[in-house]
């Protein structure tokens, strides 16, 4: 798969930043899925919002529908995700992001994957083959080095050396993105009532 060139990350490079909303454990709920689109890592431009089944099959096209629907689409130079799974274990296929959007995805998370438990709870899925499938397409799971911390890092359509510089810029505070850090925020206050956090 080819990859986007990047002749130089700006410090203001247009990133969007994903995360899902609260949500009660029952199957089938609607669970709010928000996108922040921040100029690098300070300054916020616009919130972007959809909806996803809890545990279900549409995270992809509602993500690619909510990015090429955006005014700001033209702007976007990347796509963070936190973790592959939203809304439970409604899996973003990254692939198909990037085929569908011409964005490169990085998924971050705190914690290093535990794919061997992940695969054991999508077997009480219907469609646990393809869930899996996609999560392994989403490839390597990186550990990057942020401040004096370390995160995890899964990339499609973007060389590694490239998405760190995207994280550097975007790294403000702790060890998550800005982008990420307000996307969780913000979804947490809609959802809960009530958002907090810092990284």
């Amino acid at each position: 798969m080819k990859c986007v060139k990047f002749w130089k990350i700006k410090p203001e490079i247009r990133v969007l930043g994903i995360d899902d909303g609260s949500f009660r454990p029952r199957r089938g709920e609607r669970v709010l899925l928000v996108g922040v689109v921040m100029r690098g890592g300070e300054q916020l431009e616009g919130v972007l919002s959809t909806t996803v089944e809890k545990d279900g099959m549409d995270a992809t096209d509602r993500v690619v529908e909510m990015i090429n629907r955006s005014r700001h689409r033209d702007q976007l130079r990347v796509v963070m995700s936190e973790g592959i799974t939203v809304a439970g274990f409604n899996v973003l296929d990254v692939r198909e992001i990037f085929e569908r959007t011409a964005l490169p995805v990085l998924v971050v998370t705190r914690r290093k994957p535990d794919l061997k438990k992940v695969e054991r709870a999508l077997r009480h899925l219907p469609d646990w083959r393809e869930r899996w499938k996609r999560m392994k397409g989403a490839g390597r799971i990186h550990r990057v080095k942020m401040g004096g911390g370390r995160i995890f890092l899964q990339l499609c359509g973007m060389r590694k050396e490239d998405a760190e510089e995207v994280l550097r810029r975007t790294v403000k505070h702790g060890l998550m993105p800005e982008p990420l850090r307000l996307a969780h925020l913000i979804a947490a206050g809609i959802s809960r009532g009530e958002g907090e956090g810092g990284d």
